[in-house]
This record gives C-alpha cells, structure tokens and sequence, in this order.
C-alpha cells in the first residue's frame, strides 16, 4: 500500500525553502492553527506569525518560522508562499531577545500610528524567533 502523505512546498521570493513530503503539517493561520494531512479538502488560508510544525514518519518533527503569508492545499499538495522562511539554526535567540527589549521599550514613546503597527509587527516576528529557538531543546528533553 502507498504512503499516504502530502507534498510540501514552501516558497519565500528568494528561493524554495523546501520541497518533500511529510505525513502532517500544522501551521498558524489567521483564524487559528490548523492540521493538514494527505486527503484534505482544497482549501487556501492566510497565514499569521508562527511557527510551523512538519511530521515525518513516527517521530520525526521539524519546525520553520513563517512570517504570514498564503498556503493551498489541492490534490495533496501544499504550497506556502511566504515572505521569509527561518529554521531553528538560522535564529539568534540572544539577539531576538534584545530586539524584544527594544522594540517594548519604544512602543511606549510612539504616538504615530503607523510606527506602532510596525514595531508590533516586529515584535511578533522576534517572539516567533525566540520561540523557534526553543523547539530543539525542548525535542532533546522529551526524548
């Protein structure tokens, strides 16, 4: 019997930031998370801030920061377009961290609406970071 699994493509402007199968994937979308597996209805959803979470085989489980976008699933395929794609090795935990301080500390001098939105929107992307960070070491104490 066949495999039962879905092509994952995720494309950033800059590249294919990857191209497999995987058994699941879970993603953070505007209207919450959401799972997909090999026989989902076609569907496409706008992605938020987060961290997504791909499935491969019983215990492998790999994490990709995304920073919103567009996904579709149609005929088990789903495809990611994204703004930037980033993998827990490529994060600087230390410097999210200090981006987080920062961008706190001048949200509370903003007046101007349109800087508000843009350091919120900072802030989430460093959040998401220093999350994604995380997701390897937190794997090791599970195992």
């Amino acid at each position: 019997m066949a495999e039962k699994k879905i092509n994952l493509r995720i494309i950033t402007p800059n590249e294919v930031a990857l191209d497999e199968p995987a058994d699941m994937v879970i993603m953070r979308c505007t209207t919450g998370d959401m799972g997909i597996m090999h026989g989902h209805e076609p569907r496409c959803m706008v992605l938020d801030y987060g961290i997504m979470r791909i499935f491969d085989g019983d215990a492998d489980e790999r994490w990709l920061a995304v920073y919103g976008g567009l996904a579709q699933i149609k005929d088990n395929t789903l495809t990611v377009m994204t703004g930037e794609a980033e993998w827990p090795h490529e994060v600087d935990a230390d410097r999210s961290r200090g981006e987080q301080e920062l961008i706190k500390e001048r949200l509370q001098d903003h007046v101007d609406e349109v800087e508000i939105l843009r350091d919120e929107a900072l802030l989430r992307r460093a959040l998401v970071q220093v999350e994604l960070s995380a997701y390897p070491y937190l794997a090791k104490i599970v195992e």
